[in-house]
């Protein structure tokens, strides 16, 4: 297993469950480029799940191949191909009676690291989750919040730094704004490790907000439509695609796109006009328009600075 992101490629990938009609993934074929985020939606019985454990052969493949950076995930040993992939699912699946150090240590020692790199990567582990690596690590899990359970199985599962990272609604279960956080924060790891992930969900707004690509699977685990989420939001293939994405789509599109990108007007006289940094979504800029009545506001650079003013025609344009 490369050391590295790695490319992951789905080719003709069949699942087919004897005594039931119909395939769970019918002949997926998809490339996940190494370092994105791929997301799995799609309705129920569209063979999400399937498709992510066939990957680590949770389920056996009845047809087609896997590959990870070129090598059949039928050519590795089972057990060193599920130690060296990151797998977190929803209910994070924590050792009850094991301290948090000891999750996050499971795999490494199973490899045979010695005890003071474990350590050294706990406390880095746990310094990259947002987690107090000196408070944290003798606590249990019934000790933690859902979202900080959440954060250590994160840690375990980059506990050897995987190429590649499965990813079964790791937020499902966690309140709004909790989850929002944890997206966040999933988004800042990423942009720091660039690890291949693919991410499985079935919340349309959290598969726009984290996915490179999305892939949307029909039921039966056939692919509907893999692409970036603005060409998903823009170009839906079909109606199906437009329905499962929603008749406001026009409107998700917004969050993809900042004030920053937008061509901005000179600034005059601010006359208090509401500010905003760069970064905001033009769908934030706009609420805060209308939140407040009002017809433009300023961006601003990083340090505060002006960059030009945006009115609500140009943010609805």
């Amino acid at each position: 297993m490369p050391e590295q992101a790695a490319e992951l490629v789905f080719d003709e990938a069949t699942k087919v469950y004897e005594g039931r009609e119909g395939a769970a993934v019918d002949h997926l074929s998809l490339t996940v480029p190494a370092g994105e985020i791929c997301v799995l939606v799609g309705p129920s019985g569209g063979g999400k799940t399937t498709a992510l454990k066939l990957v680590n052969r949770l389920i056996p493949l009845t047809s087609g191949d896997i590959r990870i950076d070129g090598t059949s995930i039928l050519d590795y040993d089972v057990t060193e191909l599920r130690r060296s992939i990151g797998y977190v699912i929803q209910q994070v699946g924590l050792f009850p009676h094991v301290t948090v150090e000891g999750n996050i240590a499971t795999v490494p020692k199973l490899l045979g690291w010695p005890r003071a790199r474990i350590r050294d990567r706990v406390t880095e582990l746990l310094e990259l989750v947002g987690l107090d690596p000196v408070g944290d690590r003798r606590r249990f899990p019934v000790e933690l919040s859902g979202g900080q359970r959440q954060r250590v199985g994160l840690a375990r599962a980059l506990a050897v730094n995987p190429p590649l990272m499965l990813m079964d609604e790791p937020f499902g279960a966690i309140d709004p704004i909790v989850r929002a956080r944890l997206q966040d924060e999933f988004l800042r790891l990423q942009q720091e490790l660039r690890k291949t992930v693919v991410f499985v969900t079935h919340d349309v707004d959290e598969a726009i907000k984290l996915g490179d690509r999305i892939a949307i699977l029909r039921e039966g685990g056939r692919l509907a439509q893999y692409d970036t989420p603005m060409q998903i939001l823009e170009h839906p293939a079909d109606e199906f695609v437009a329905e499962f994405v929603g008749r406001d789509r026009a409107l998700k599109a917004l969050a993809l796109r900042t004030l920053g990108e937008l061509e901005l007007a000179p600034v005059g006289r601010d006359d208090g006009l509401p500010r905003l940094p760069q970064e905001t979504s033009v769908r934030d800029g706009l609420a805060l328009l209308v939140a407040e009545h009002r017809d433009a506001l300023l961006v601003t650079a990083d340090d505060g600075s002006p960059l030009g003013v945006v009115t609500r025609e140009d943010l609805l344009g």
